[in-house]
């Protein structure tokens, strides 16, 4: 049984409603939230708050909900719409297609989390110590608004933070500080720019050699290279 929709929000802004359930039994785990992937899907399904439901786990990972399944004599509730302004931020919400994306960027926490989430992650800058719990913490306290803040803290400002010592500030600190050396690839995959993946950013790395380079290129330059289309092009 779907007891509320909830909106929630990714990394790159996109909103992506999100069922919350009556806990269920699927395949030995309890689920009680299942992705609805988007509005039109939303719609196209006609899941609705108090329907009743079929989960299954998506690739045998993420619970999905397939369908609704009619009861008799039911009286359902008004369809599901997608909100106009972030509910994390309060910015106005824009819409690409079948996707709706809070357009706050970074000034979006929910954004902020995940883009320094993204950064630190092994593929990117590989920071060690700075897990969900530790960036949540750092933007929820405001010591962290943009990436480049994480090259501004000190011990200080760490061992305020629940979890850390004097060890465990000092081991998140050389990590940091370890990070401003690493591959130009690394880097830009780091940067999160929307469809720049690790092969991207390796092409991209390989092509102009320096980041001062990239920075000072136009789409026509970009589009020179024969993996780089319109779309990447635009994102850079």
């Amino acid at each position: 049984v779907v007891q509320d929709i909830v909106v929630s929000v990714g990394r790159t802004g996109t909103l992506t409603p999100v069922a919350l359930l009556k806990p269920v039994e699927v395949s030995g785990v309890t689920i009680s939230r299942a992705t609805l992937h988007n509005a039109d899907e939303v719609t196209r399904k006609d899941i609705r708050i108090g329907d009743t439901v079929k989960v299954e786990r998506a690739g045998d990972v993420i619970p999905a909900i397939a369908e609704r399944v009619p009861v008799h004599g039911e009286q359902r509730s008004s369809p599901f719409c997608m909100p106009d302004h972030c509910p994390v931020c309060g910015s106005r919400v824009g819409r690409d297609g079948a996707y709706f994306y809070c357009t706050g960027q970074l000034v979006c926490s929910a954004q902020l989390k995940g883009a320094i989430e993204h950064f630190a992650s092994k593929h990117s800058l590989a920071i060690e110590g700075l897990g969900k719990k530790t960036v949540a913490q750092l933007v929820d306290e405001g010591l962290v608004r943009s990436l480049a803040d994480l090259y501004r803290l000190t011990k200080t400002d760490l061992v305020r933070l629940e979890g850390f010592a004097d060890r465990s500030a000092t081991l998140l600190l050389e990590s940091i500080a370890a990070s401003k050396t690493v591959s130009l690839d690394r880097f830009l995959m780091g940067l999160g720019i929307r469809q720049v993946g690790q092969h991207i950013a390796k092409v991209l790395a390989r092509e102009f050699g320096s980041l001062e380079e990239i920075m000072t290129a136009d789409r026509e330059r970009f589009q020179q290279i024969r993996e780089i289309g319109p779309e990447i092009s635009e994102s850079l």
